[in-house]
């Protein structure tokens, strides 16, 4: 994501925030976390389930800046640089999961095999979102891009029910559309990937990042630009606030409603989902430009921890990522360092509170990194 003008520190402290909170709920140190900062298991929604979608919110908020630009140029170009940008992103979170790339096994190294890399992830979402929602703007009027994204979300929603009645009445598969075996998500991915290309963090093949449920994370870059672009036209004012935020409200009181046939779940990245996030995006928007772009309450500049978090984003969240793993190549009394930091975090403050700490001190490494990097006025563009 490109850096936003200065004129909108609401954004980028947005950003910052997003990509702070992204580092502490993704690096716990142990299985022992707040209620807040664990997913929902499957239907429901907790603050850590607004994370990612915040950050595709936020992907849109940057383009609504940078894809000024690419209405003076001409079509090739445009599309070289969309595709381009869409598998450097793509690539760069394919081998994330591959990293370290090797592995040593009885003092021999070898090269770890490629076969059971996970294909699609985060970074491949935010790729793939980037890409359509961009081809979209770019290409297609306002009123054709909101038409497509209701499509999206009623579309998806059709496809999840139809593919549970085939099962159902030329199958004879009674499994629930909804469920995590039983939607047609997991069929494409196993079809397209196989097995051992896929995410088993929930104990079986399935991937929260699938093919299937980018269709509707795709809604998420669409908003997030729209709210973006207006901010830009209509300027920091009661007015902008009040449509952000009434529109915010909108947008959860559709989810909640929707929620009781079509549950929101982030794993399955349902409709209702994607209202629930958008709407509070929008409200938490809202609430950034009324004391930030009008009341200015940044007393002791606070906003600054997050503004610089927010000029590095996908890179700073690729180095939150791998440094893990790299600094576990450092050894302290037999363990690697952030297993022993964990453990000095459980003496001094054993369970829920000490495994906070390790994520806080994490991300706060990650700040650093950010702050140096900014020190040095290096914006590293992915």
């Amino acid at each position: 994501m490109a850096e936003t003008s200065p004129r909108f520190l609401s954004l980028d402290v947005f950003r910052g925030m997003t990509l702070c909170f992204m580092i502490i709920v993704n690096n716990p140190g142990s299985d022992l976390a707040f209620w807040p900062l664990n997913h929902a298991a499957w239907n429901g929604f907790t603050p850590t389930d607004l994370v990612f979608p915040s950050f595709l919110f936020a992907v849109g908020n940057a383009m609504s800046f940078t894809m000024k630009r690419y209405q003076q140029m001409g079509t090739s170009a445009v599309l070289t640089k969309i595709f381009k940008r869409t598998l450097l992103i793509f690539i760069i979170g394919y081998l994330m999961y591959w990293f370290p790339f090797f592995r040593v096994s009885d003092g021999h190294w070898s090269l770890s095999p490629i076969g059971n890399t996970r294909i699609m992830g985060v970074l491949q979402r935010i790729a793939l979102c980037y890409c359509f929602a961009s081809l979209m703007i770019h290409f297609l009027s306002t009123r054709t891009v909101y038409i497509l994204s209701a499509l999206f979300l009623v579309g998806y929603w059709v496809i999840l029910l139809a593919f549970g009645w085939v099962n159902l009445h030329h199958f004879g598969n009674d499994v629930d559309p909804l469920s995590m075996t039983g939607n047609a998500g997991i069929y494409l991915d196993k079809w397209l990937f196989g097995d051992a290309h896929l995410y088993h963090g929930e104990g079986i093949a399935f991937d929260p990042e699938g093919v299937l449920s980018t269709i509707p994370a795709i809604v998420n870059v669409v908003i997030g630009y729209y709210a973006g672009k207006y901010i830009q036209e209509k300027g920091k004012s009661y007015t902008t606030i009040s449509k952000l935020l009434l529109t915010g409200c909108l947008f959860i009181f559709i989810a909640i409603c929707w929620d009781s046939v079509f549950p929101m779940n982030k794993k399955l990245w349902t409709s209702s989902f994607v209202f629930v996030t958008t709407g509070l995006d929008l409200v938490i928007i809202s609430f950034l430009l009324y004391a930030l772009e009008i009341n200015n309450w940044n007393k002791g500049n606070w906003a600054r921890f997050f503004t610089i978090f927010g000029k590095n984003p996908l890179f700073i969240y690729i180095v939150s990522e791998v440094l893990l793993t790299i600094l576990a190549w450092i050894v302290i009394s037999s363990k690697g360092l952030p297993e022993w930091g964990m453990s000095l975090y459980q003496d001094i403050a054993p369970g829920k509170v000490g495994s906070l700490l390790f994520a806080i001190s994490f991300m706060l490494v990650c700040w650093l990194v950010a702050y140096i990097l900014d020190k040095r006025k290096i914006y590293i563009r992915v």
